[in-house]
């Protein structure tokens, strides 16, 4: 029997490009607004479901949102990497 939880339903899956977020990388969930930091390690407010690597280059990150249970998949880390190395 599978268990029906909050977590569990189904949801629009969203996409954050972090090339469109100003900051240091923190962004909040689409659906319920809680904070997405990628200083927070703990996996409260989201678990890290799979890191997507295309050669030697992050693609992008699938994770879910442990409030609502949003699967958020975030890409851009190409550009933000360029731009970042640039910076220096």
């Amino acid at each position: 029997m599978i268990a029906k939880g909050r977590n569990m339903q189904k949801s629009k899956p969203y996409t954050v490009d972090l090339n469109r977020v100003d900051g240091d990388g923190k962004v909040n969930c689409p659906k319920c607004g809680v904070e997405i930091s990628p200083d927070d390690t703990s996996e409260n407010a989201y678990t890290i479901l799979e890191p997507i690597v295309k050669g030697d280059s992050l693609e992008k990150i699938i994770l879910q949102c442990n409030k609502c249970g949003s699967r958020i998949s975030l890409t851009g880390f190409q550009q933000a990497n360029s731009k970042k190395n640039a910076q220096n």
